[in-house]
């Protein structure tokens, strides 16, 4: 099916066309998922952000919640082999609920130390590198590259927004990139 020739299509997201370098791509387009999250979260009152969406069960802030441990789990115990919490407890509930004695900003402080902390282990680091061993990885043949992590990150902040745009959608009927 061709477009009409007065409908153009939409430029591309993420890095500019001119971009080529794999490590600049992969990286480019976590920061364009990671500003996307802001993007769909914006304008949403506090009520809103905490408020779970039904019939999905979660809400936009536990989302947040959620991406912060896993970007915590992939990169500082997975990358880096740090020995932190890796899981909540309480599971993957605790992991998605956003407990009523913490506010949304120390969800989203928390949140955005983990992205500096990704952002600060990748400086260094050639997406050859392997993962550590001692954390998540316990042997050599488990340790995956930097690379595959980012990629792996990358595929859950594209699902992620996916889910986001549905539950701003049931919200208030807000659509778009």
């Amino acid at each position: 099916m061709q477009n009409p020739p007065d409908q153009v299509p939409p430029p591309l997201d993420g890095p500019g066309v001119e971009v080529t370098d794999a490590r600049e791509l992969l990286l480019g387009y976590l920061e364009w998922y990671r500003e996307a999250l802001m993007r769909k979260l914006s304008g949403l009152p506090d009520d809103r952000l905490r408020a779970p969406v039904e019939p999905l069960g979660w809400s936009p802030l536990g989302l947040v919640q959620h991406l912060g441990w896993v970007e915590r789990r992939w990169m500082r115990w997975g990358f880096a082999a740090e020995d932190v919490l890796a899981y909540p407890p309480g599971g993957d509930e605790a992991e998605w609920t956003v407990p009523v004695d913490r506010s949304s900003a120390q969800i989203m402080a928390a949140y955005r130390l983990e992205v500096a902390s990704t952002r600060d282990l990748v400086e260094g680091a050639s997406l050859n590198d392997k993962a550590r061993l001692g954390g998540r990885f316990k042997t050599s043949e488990e340790a995956p590259s930097l690379g595959r992590i980012l990629f792996h990150l990358l595929q859950e902040y594209a699902r992620h927004m996916g889910h986001l745009d549905v539950a701003r959608e049931l919200i208030d009927g807000t659509t778009g990139e």
